[in-house]
């Protein structure tokens, strides 16, 4: 858009969300928590036209403790935060809200649960080497702000990027989206991305959802409230599906256990008698009885895994 000087990228991904959500029975904050670092993720994995796969941590020093996000360039993502049910039965003050008169624990903002302290990592693996690697101290807690100052000082790139997690009344993702504007070569100077950031904290992008009326939005209508006029000659250059996916397997599994060492191994034999790994992203459970704990200590053993 712009004359080619700036790119924005929308993404909605409600069902994604809502079944992360779902996976771990998260809480009202825990819920917002994952779709603002799913929906990051995903608008990350878009910086390049190659296959790519990003990881983001959120580590803050709040109730919540880590976030973690892995998404794709194929639209993929999945999403585990390690204490899911923190937080009450309602969901957290909205972004720039006033506080409630009593200060009590369900008038607390998404921060309060995340921390406000802490640092924001992000791995881009672009299956060309080693993968790149960067980091950046955690500024406000609200997950999107974060990344985008990750964005902004890391990997130096002019960005704005807001994301929104809607609920219903039992706590549910209703609604789930984000912006990215971006910036593109020798195009600096230009105020786009500055407006846009302006609107994304404006609530421009909140109130787009909320007129929405609880369907899924139009994306050329969500990136319209955030850059306006701006958009004269938008141009849609490429849509992708988005939905959560888990790569974790019996393989992944076992080669976890072989991580734990022999005399580990022997020791969950001779205690539970089994062994059960259990994937931090979609909590699916792989059961292992004693006779196929004791082939991959066997396997560490003679050097050969099996």
């Amino acid at each position: 858009m712009a004359g080619g000087i700036a790119r924005v990228v929308v993404v909605v991904a409600t069902e994604a969300v809502r079944e992360a959500a779902e996976r771990h029975h998260a809480s009202p904050a825990a819920t917002v928590a994952l779709g603002r670092g799913a929906l990051s993720g995903l608008l990350l994995a878009t910086l390049t036209k190659d296959e790519e796969r990003v990881s983001v941590q959120i580590l803050g020093d709040g109730p919540l403790g880590a976030l973690t996000v892995d998404a794709s360039s194929a639209g993929t993502v999945r999403a585990f935060v390690r204490h899911p049910h923190a937080g009450p039965s309602t969901p957290p003050r909205p972004r720039g809200a006033a506080a409630d008169a009593s200060g009590a624990a369900t008038g607390r903002s998404l921060p309060a649960w995340v921390g406000r302290t802490g640092i924001v990592s992000v791995v881009r693996d672009l299956k060309l080497g080693a993968p790149f690697r960067g980091q950046t101290a955690l500024g406000t807690g609200e997950i999107d702000e974060d990344v985008e100052r990750y964005l902004l000082d890391s990997e130096q790139i002019d960005s704005a990027l807001g994301c929104e997690v809607l609920l219903d009344a039992s706590g549910e993702a209703r609604l789930a989206a984000g912006v990215l504007v971006q910036a593109l070569p020798n195009s600096e100077g230009n105020p786009l991305v500055e407006t846009a950031r302006e609107r994304l904290r404006a609530g421009g992008l909140l109130a787009a959802l909320e007129a929405s009326g609880g369907t899924a939005p139009d994306v050329e209508v969500l990136a319209r409230a955030v850059v306006g006029e701006l958009t004269a000659d938008l141009r849609v250059l490429e849509r992708r599906p988005v939905r959560f996916h888990c790569s974790c397997s019996r393989e992944r599994a076992t080669a976890t256990l072989s991580l734990l060492g022999e005399v580990e191994l022997g020791e969950m034999i001779a205690t539970d008698g089994r062994a059960d790994v259990t994937c931090d992203f979609c909590r699916r459970e792989y059961q292992f009885t004693a006779e196929e704990v004791e082939t991959i200590r066997a396997g560490l053993i003679s050097g050969k895994p099996n």
